[in-house]
């Protein structure tokens, strides 16, 4: 299994925060954004890792995490001039992927979870997890049945079929390298990460897994303030088992 951090895009929500800095290189709390889905990675066991950048800051990124040696893990990098969407990682990353399978996640999504079960548990197909919002029209929204079969799949809906929205991190078999390269842009101009799960679907072999933790998509003011918040809070109850 290869991991696969997407942290390009110009993240124009979060100016001025990010008129001289990439949103990946802004702190929660007591770290830089990107160290949190590299955490979630490497606790999951994904040792070999490509990070996706955008070209503009590509290397701030390379001073503050190197080889990844300092990380127990294999670092590599490739630009993504524009942001094409997030399916594009894929094919950016074909040669890093090589024959393996991949788990994909998304540079500004903050998990509080261990996902070495799930991941190390993976054979084929893709997997997707969920979790229960308040406001799923914000993000993709998956439905499914009793029997935690997938029945629909859909991206930021005015009527969403569910209260369960789809977190920044999937995972998916070699095919996914030949899917994307066949999907056709969206109405916004890219190629979605949602179109990827509905190929899977048709197959039938996209599975969900409900979780249930701390998870924040730290791309607005707000959720950035409250993954901070969120992180602030966590090590200040490790601080105080020790004492």
């Amino acid at each position: 299994m290869k991991g696969i951090v997407l942290a390009g895009g110009k993240a124009t929500r979060l100016r001025p925060l990010t008129k001289i800095t990439s949103k990946q290189l802004l702190p929660v709390y007591n770290k830089p954004m990107i160290y949190y889905p590299l955490e979630t990675l490497i606790k999951a066991g994904i040792k070999d890792i490509l990070i996706i950048i955008a070209p503009d800051y590509s290397g701030h990124f390379l001073n503050l995490l190197g080889s990844g040696r300092e990380f127990g893990a294999k670092f590599s990098y490739e630009i993504q001039e524009e942001p094409r969407g997030l399916a594009d990682a894929f094919i950016i990353g074909e040669n890093f992927i090589g024959s393996d399978n991949v788990t994909l996640i998304l540079g500004d999504n903050i998990f509080d979870m261990d996902f070495s079960q799930a991941i190390g548990g993976f054979k084929k197909g893709g997997l997707v997890f969920a979790k229960k919002v308040a406001d799923p029209e914000r993000y993709g929204v998956v439905e499914f049945d009793k029997s935690r079969n997938v029945v629909s799949i859909e991206e930021k809906p005015s009527k969403p079929k569910s209260n369960y929205a789809v977190p920044g991190l999937y995972v998916y078999d070699n095919r996914v390298i030949d899917i994307a390269k066949k999907l056709k842009p969206s109405p916004r101009g890219e190629i979605e990460i949602t179109d990827v799960n509905n190929a899977y679907l048709k197959m039938g072999e996209l599975r969900v897994e409900v979780i249930d933790g701390i998870w924040e998509d730290a791309g607005t003011f707000e959720s950035l303030l409250r993954a901070s918040n969120l992180m602030a809070e966590k090590e200040g109850k490790k601080m105080g088992s020790k004492l």
